[in-house]
């Protein structure tokens, strides 16, 4: 195979003319990516937050082969199966309170796609025409199609030339405080008959630079809720399955959203999954006898019967595994081994929350050369914006997390 030949293939996130050449993987296992070359990677961030009980699980790969076996696909228009099925019971008992109807699909942005449909026409089946809008949050990111790029920060972020183009919607500073918190209060106040719903990435706002924010933040979230009847959507693609500290970020806080987006890690890595699971309140406001009144979306691979065996195994090793136990662990080394990094010269912040770590920086010249110099340690880290941050899979033995955040403060260090 010609590794070098990338004249039919389009990389994300890349400039092709000027960035340097992608690096040829051959295979994977635990926490470590093998390179064609024969170099082994200890992979910082399971990619994209996805492997979180690393790769090549036998527990998973067996489920997927047993079913793949059997049924690889099927569709879910006027067809179901087991595994879907049983998937979606396990979620509904796993969630907090009433979220208990999930609808599948493929990826998390289209998880978000859907939850915002489906806030849209809740109001339409109640007969509360105009509610369209969304409110969503400054330091925020939710995907990367039309709608999720709408609640998104535009204002700077990898979005911002398409700002024009995109439906508007409100964008907020968080309510970090009780300042923070009125204003919002009296933005919705006026605008109540216009929105449809409160989107937020609950306890971290990932791709927008790994900002953390307490549960009191969430706890006001849903009481403005509330208090002005908006549906409240927790986007919980990259926090839900334990990467903060809980199995789902909303635990942390006691708070139950309307909506809640998962994806990401619900497969354990395998294949492209994702879920809109909303409570029964607004589950109700579809169940009608006028067929104009049902949510009109169906994704092809929808419930995939390979995603959904990956996903059930995937919560088998919840049950089974001391994942949570894991992840503590995992902070509590992260918090003792980067704090190395604070007082390295142009260090702003260090900061943990369960299995993510961060080095915020004042800024970085040259991500491109900074990624490779993590490579020359061994190591797959990818950092972005003025941020170095790790999310390992939960697995990661502490000898291998060790060399994780040593190589951050060598490549920082030697800048």
């Amino acid at each position: 195979m010609d590794w070098n030949h990338l004249d039919n293939v389009w990389l994300p996130y890349a400039q092709m003319k000027t960035m340097r050449p992608p690096l040829p993987v051959v295979g994977t296992q635990g926490c470590r990516i093998v390179l064609a070359d024969g170099r082994e990677l200890i992979d910082g961030i399971a990619s994209w937050w996805t492997a979180c009980h690393g790769y090549n699980h036998p527990h998973i790969r067996q489920a997927v082969e047993r079913q793949l076996a059997a049924m690889p696909h099927v569709m879910f228009g006027g067809l179901v199966h087991e595994q879907a099925l049983t998937l979606a019971k396990r979620l509904a008992a796993l969630l907090p309170g009433d979220l208990e109807r999930v609808f599948f699909s493929e990826s998390g942005s289209v998880a978000v796609e859907i939850a915002m449909k489906m806030a849209v026409q809740y109001w339409l089946n109640k007969d509360e025409r105009g509610r369209t809008k969304f409110v969503a949050f400054k330091g925020g990111y939710h995907g990367d199609t039309t709608g999720a790029m709408a609640v998104s920060d535009n204002g700077e972020g990898m979005h911002a030339m398409l700002a024009g183009a995109l439906p508007e919607h409100f964008a907020m500073n968080l309510p970090l405080d009780a300042s923070s918190e009125a204003a919002l209060s009296a933005f919705i106040k006026v605008h109540g008959e216009e929105i449809a719903g409160i989107i937020v990435e609950p306890l971290v706002q990932g791709a927008g630079g790994m900002r953390f924010h307490d549960e009191a933040v969430l706890r006001r979230l849903r009481e403005t809720a509330d208090r002005y009847d908006c549906l409240l959507i927790f986007d919980e693609i990259f926090t839900g399955f334990g990467r903060t500290g809980t199995m789902f970020a909303c635990e942390a806080a006691g708070v139950v959203p309307d909506i809640v987006t998962l994806s990401k890690a619900l497969s354990g890595g395998t294949l492209p999954l994702a879920a809109t699971v909303a409570r029964r309140k607004v589950f109700e406001a579809f169940w009608s006898d006028d067929p104009k009144a049902a949510l009109m979306h169906g994704p092809t691979y929808m419930g995939n019967p390979l995603a959904c065996a990956a996903a059930n195994a995937s919560l088998d090793l919840f049950e089974r595994e001391p994942r949570l136990a894991q992840v503590k662990a995992i902070s509590e080394q992260m918090t003792q081994e980067l704090a190395r990094c604070r007082d390295l010269p142009g260090i702003s912040d260090v900061r943990v929350k369960g299995a993510i770590g961060v080095v915020e920086l004042e800024r970085i010249d040259d991500l491109s050369a900074m990624r490779a110099r993590f490579v020359e340690q061994g190591v797959f880290i990818r950092p972005f914006g003025n941020v170095v941050y790790l999310a390992p899979s939960f697995t990661i033995r502490p000898d291998e997390l060790t060399v994780l955040t040593s190589a951050i403060k060598a490549v920082l260090g030697a800048r």
